[in-house]
């Protein structure tokens, strides 16, 4: 059985860092496509970096050059945070390849992430 849980949200300044981890267990980390997720406060929830089977690796354009997604370890890495990546963030993998679409069959129950101006 899949299982995912993030860990490494927090409240933070606009300008600083969080590095978000997801715990897994269930499956073969090769033979999974995963996505980090957010959902802010009023708006539909987004994706924001995935990794392919094939470990291609694209972002949502607002993340571009500030969020990192670790291809080893699937950690999700955000630097000069905003205002605007305020939000519940989850994890999710699936065998099929989904890139930013949320249509992912396993979650995590979400960490928040509160970045202050």
């Amino acid at each position: 059985r899949v299982q995912l849980e993030e860990f490494g949200g927090g409240s933070v300044q606009a300008g600083e860092s969080l590095t978000l981890t997801c715990a897994r267990s269930g499956f073969s980390f090769d033979q999974y496509a995963f996505a980090w997720f957010r959902q802010s406060p009023g708006k539909q929830r987004e994706g924001v970096a995935s990794i392919d089977r094939h470990r291609r690796i694209i972002y949502t354009p607002s993340v571009k050059g500030r969020f990192t997604l670790s291809k080893d370890t699937l950690d999700l890495r955000m630097s000069d945070l905003k205002p605007e990546d305020t939000g519940m963030y989850y994890c999710a993998a699936d065998q099929n390849d989904y890139d930013l679409n949320d249509q992912y069959h396993n979650w995590g129950q979400g960490t928040k992430v509160t970045v202050s101006s």
